[in-house]
């Protein structure tokens, strides 16, 4: 059998000189992309820098820290499950958790597109200097809510809020406070700033 040619990789686009990244505090709402149909609030509105791309998604119904970058290398080492990059949210759930509640999600809970690795998941008071969310998250008189700190290394379609909902306890609100070393760290919606690339 004759040799196949060999396929000629295309050139990987030279890392930047100055590596740029930009933390940015996503409002609900907004699209994790900067273009969107013509009614649509995008990354676009916030962010002024023209080179910089989201490493990993937040969901529009999602608020919370996002990291953009101008360097490919690190944005998929930020994004990709394989670096496991710890992301940690804050959640407010429907109902009060109990210690089972917790285990199932620490253990890792079984959805349609497989077990999901352990969670480093705890109870907390509400976040200090948390904003008011726009809309306001709905109320039931009847049935009262908690927040969860909750740590995840993988990345699997609205995963954090398919866990609570495994367990008995559908997510309200979601916020994303941290994504390895780098913080909310007092940044309001819609508010960014830079900070130097740690990998």
């Amino acid at each position: 059998m004759p040799n196949q040619p060999r396929r000629k990789r295309s050139p990987r686009r030279p890392r930047p000189v100055n590596p740029k990244l930009v933390l940015l505090n996503k409002p609900y709402g907004v699209l994790s992309q900067f273009s969107g149909e013509p009614n649509d609030v995008t990354l676009k509105d916030f962010v002024p820098h023209s080179n910089v791309y989201p490493a990993g998604r937040l969901d529009k119904d999602s608020e919370g820290l996002m990291l953009l970058t101008n360097d490919g290398v690190y944005q998929a080492r930020l994004a990709n499950p394989k670096y496991k990059v710890a992301k940690t949210y804050w959640v407010q759930v429907e109902g009060i958790p109990d210690e089972a509640q917790l285990a199932a999600l620490r253990n890792g809970c079984e959805l349609n597109d497989g077990l999901t690795k352990p969670a480093h998941v705890f109870t907390i008071d509400e976040p200090t200097g948390l904003w008011p969310r726009n809309p306001p998250v709905r109320e039931r008189k009847t049935v009262p809510d908690s927040w969860l700190c909750l740590s995840i290394t993988e990345g699997k379609n609205r995963q954090v809020r398919r866990m609570t909902a495994h367990v008995g306890l559908p997510t309200l609100r979601l916020i994303r406070a941290q994504i390895g070393p780098f913080k909310l760290a007092g940044l309001q919606p819609g508010e960014w700033r830079e900070e130097p690339p740690v990998w």
